[in-house]
C-alpha cells in the first residue's frame, strides 16, 4: 500500500498558528470599541448584564443621563434602567429579522447630533445579536418553569421559589405558607366527558386561582389536577382563609358540558413554614393536611396539626 501524505501537514502549518495567535491577542487588547463591545457581550447570556455592558461602551462614546429599556418576554416585564434626569431623548425599537427584541430609550440635557445618533446606532447593530439571544435564553428559561396547558409555573418552578421562600422565611422571621389543592373526583370528568373538557377545566381552574390571591402570591400546576399557591408574609390562619377563598371561586366554576351544566369543588391542605425544616418537609406537611381534607369529605380545607 502507498503512503498517502496527510492533506492536512503543510509547510505553512506553524504560520498559520502564529497568525491565530496574533489574530487572538488582537481580539482581546484591541482598543476598537465594536470588538470590545461584541467580546464583552459574548462572555454572558444575561439580559440585565448585556445591558450594563453596552450603557458603559455606549457612554464613553456617547454621553447620557439616562439609559431605559424595556421589553416583555412571554409574561415577564423586563425593565432596566441606569442614570436619570435629561429632557432630550432618542428612542430605539431593537429588532431582528422581524422580530422585536425591546425598546431602549436615551436621555440628557443636551440634543443629540445627527453623528452622535449615527454613533448610538452603529453600537446597537453591533449588540443587537447579543442582545436577541438573551431574551431567547429568558424565553426558553420561562418556557421550562411554565405548565404548557395552564400557562402558569410548574412544578419544577414551585419547587425552586419553596427553597427561596424557606431561606426568606428563616432570614427574616416572616411567615410563609402553602396551600396545596386538588380539584375533587377530577377522573370522573374526564372519564364522563373527556379530556378535552377535562383540560378546558384545568385552565378555568387556574385562571380562577391567580384571581383569587394576591399579586405578590404564586400560582403553580403541582400535577395533574393538584395546584399550589405560595403565601409570602402570610401566618397560618390568614392562610386558610385565603383557601377558603379558593374553593369558594372553584365551586363557582360552570362549564357547558352538552346536556348538562359541569362544576367542580376543590380540597385544600395548608401549612405555614417552621424554622429549621427543610422545603421539602414543608411540602410534605401540605401534602398531609391535603390528604386528610380528601378523606375527610373533600370541597373542605384542612391545616397541618389542627385537629378538625
Amino acid at each position: 500500500m502507498k503512503n498517502i501524505p496527510s492533506i492536512h501537514k503543510s509547510s505553512s502549518q506553524p504560520q498559520k498558528l502564529a497568525a491565530l495567535r496574533q489574530a487572538h491577542q488582537d481580539w482581546n487588547n484591541t482598543p476598537d470599541v465594536l470588538t470590545r463591545l461584541t467580546r464583552r457581550l459574548s462572555t454572558t447570556l444575561s439580559l440585565e448584564q448585556h445591558l450594563a455592558i453596552l450603557a458603559e461602551e455606549l457612554g464613553a462614546i456617547v454621553p447620557f443621563d439616562t439609559l431605559n429599556y424595556r421589553h416583555q418576554i412571554g409574561k415577564q416585564d423586563f425593565v432596566y434602567t441606569t442614570g436619570m434626569g435629561g429632557p432630550h431623548r432618542c428612542e430605539y425599537r431593537l429588532s431582528l429579522e422581524g422580530v422585536n427584541y425591546g425598546i431602549l430609550v436615551l436621555h440628557r440635557k443636551q440634543r443629540f447630533s445627527e453623528q452622535e445618533l449615527a454613533g448610538v446606532e452603529m453600537i446597537l447593530s453591533a449588540a443587537i445579536c447579543p442582545i436577541r439571544n438573551a431574551c431567547q435564553f429568558i424565553a426558553i428559561e420561562q418556557a421550562s418553569l411554565t405548565d404548557s396547558l395552564t400557562g402558569i409555573p410548574n412544578k419544577r418552578a414551585m419547587v425552586d421559589a419553596l427553597q427561596r421562600a424557606s431561606l426568606l422565611s428563616e432570614r427574616h422571621g416572616e411567615p410563609y405558607s402553602l396551600i396545596l389543592c386538588d380539584l375533587d373526583h377530577f377522573k370522573a370528568v374526564n372519564d364522563t366527558h373527556g379530556h378535552v373538557v377535562g383540560d378546558h377545566l384545568l385552565q378555568i381552574a387556574a385562571a380562577e386561582l391567580e384571581k383569587a390571591v394576591r399579586t405578590s402570591d404564586s400560582v403553580y400546576r403541582f400535577g395533574g389536577e393538584e395546584f399550589a399557591i405560595l403565601l409570602p408574609h402570610t401566618p397560618e390562619q390568614d392562610a386558610k382563609d385565603v383557601a377558603d377563598r379558593i374553593r369558594s371561586a372553584i365551586a363557582g366554576i360552570r362549564i357547558d358540558a352538552g346536556e348538562k351544566e359541569l362544576n367542580i369543588t376543590t380540597s385544600c391542605g395548608v401549612a405555614t413554614f417552621l424554622p429549621k425544616e427543610s422545603s421539602q418537609e414543608w411540602l410534605a406537611r401540605a401534602d398531609e393536611a391535603l390528604y386528610r381534607a380528601k378523606h375527610q369529605g373533600r370541597n373542605c380545607t384542612r391545616v397541618f396539626a389542627t385537629i378538625s
